[in-house]
Parts: C-alpha cells; structure tokens; sequence
C-alpha cells in the first residue's frame, strides 16, 4: 500500500469535539510503536480530503475520532435522554468524505461491526475486506459454535443484553457455563435478586429478556 489511513472512535463524546477523547492519546502510542504517524486534527472534510489524496509513500495517517462528529453513528442523546438526529444530507456527505480519503477498505472493528455506523456501513469504496483481527475473532466463533472443547465456559461482557440475546440464546445450548460480566451483570442482578444497583447501568430493554434466558 502506498499508505495507511486508520480511522476509529473512542469514548462517547456524543457527536461533540470532546478533548478527553481525542486520539491524540493514541497518535502518542502509535508513534512508539510504529515510528512516525501523521495525525490530523479531523476526521472529514476538505483538508483531511486534500491530505489523504497526496501522502507521501509509506505514510500511516490517524484520523480524528470519529464520533466527534454527530454523523457517525447518526444521533445521539444527552444526559437527560433527548436524542438529537442528524439530517440524511449532512450523513451522506459524512460518508462521501470517509470514502474520499482510500482506495480499499479494511473492516479490522470486530466490536463494533453489528453497528450501522457511518464508518461501518457508509464508506463506498470498490474493494473491502475483513482484517486479521476481525478474522482472528471470527475463527474464534467458528470453533465456539461448530466443535468446542468440554468442558466449555462462556465469558461474556458489555452493556446491552438487547444487542446480545441472539449469542446468548445460540451459546446456551452449547456451554456448560456461562458468566456475564460487564454492564450486563447489573441488570441481570436486579431482575433476579432484585439487588440496588444505584447509578449502575440498567438496560431497561435488555431487562424484559433476561427471565426468558434464566
């Protein structure tokens, strides 16, 4: 490849340009480990466009965090729970940019590829392929759910039971254990025990799901 553009999201700055989430944190340890990385200080638009389109041979270039802006994942909510919705034009143009700044794209998120982002679903570019992560982690679910080894425990994480009630019901019949960790065990706590749970995170979906998994 003539260069590297790596785009990517951290934290929840809510469609805002949030300075604790700029991955100028990651532009640091990426030069430790790589050697030189050109960062730009966005993610979109005519400069970001103009610097992808002539790098120089070799260049690894970072993008700004993506979700500083509201296009990426389409809309988002406050702290009190409003959702602001991003306008179909202004994602469009969102992703047309995104599909300026390469030739190929590489999907290497296995976390975040069941999203309808903007990053996963809306850059059009003629050739796309899956990373060596994205198939590490996949050969990993191919064993686990065709030929896994007795005795089998499942460690399974994150907020959202909704967002994974299919792997939870498809491994149930498969494990001889299962832990849930993470976010999860909160709302999996106070359904069955009915534990105070405080400020923790509750997922009040998720919640209507867990009796039909216990």
């Amino acid at each position: 490849a003539q260069s590297v553009v790596l785009m990517s999201h951290m934290g929840r700055p809510d469609g805002k340009v949030v300075p604790k989430y700029s991955l100028a944190l990651v532009h640091q340890e990426l030069e430790r480990l790589l050697g030189k990385v050109t960062f730009l200080k966005d993610c979109v638009g005519a400069e970001v466009e103009k610097h992808c389109a002539n790098p120089t041979k070799g260049e690894i270039i970072l993008l700004e965090n993506l979700r500083f802006h509201i296009e990426e994942e389409g809309a988002v909510k406050d702290k009190d729970g409003n959702k602001t919705k991003a306008s179909k034009e202004d994602v469009d143009a969102f992703r047309a940019s995104l599909s300026k700044l390469g030739d190929l794209y590489v999907n290497d998120a296995f976390g975040t590829a069941h999203r309808g982002h903007s990053s996963m679903v809306g850059v059009e570019l003629p050739i796309k392929a899956a990373g060596f992560l994205m198939k590490k982690e996949l050969d990993y679910f191919a064993k686990v759910l065709e030929s896994p080894e007795a005795p089998f425990l499942a460690i399974l994480g994150g907020a959202k039971i909704s967002d994974k009630i299919l792997l939870i019901e498809s491994l149930l019949d498969r494990v001889n254990s299962m832990i849930i960790c993470g976010g999860m065990a909160f709302t999996f706590l106070k359904v069955m025990e009915n534990m105070e749970i405080g400020n923790s995170l509750f997922d009040k979906a998720g919640a209507e799901l867990v009796p039909k998994l216990l």
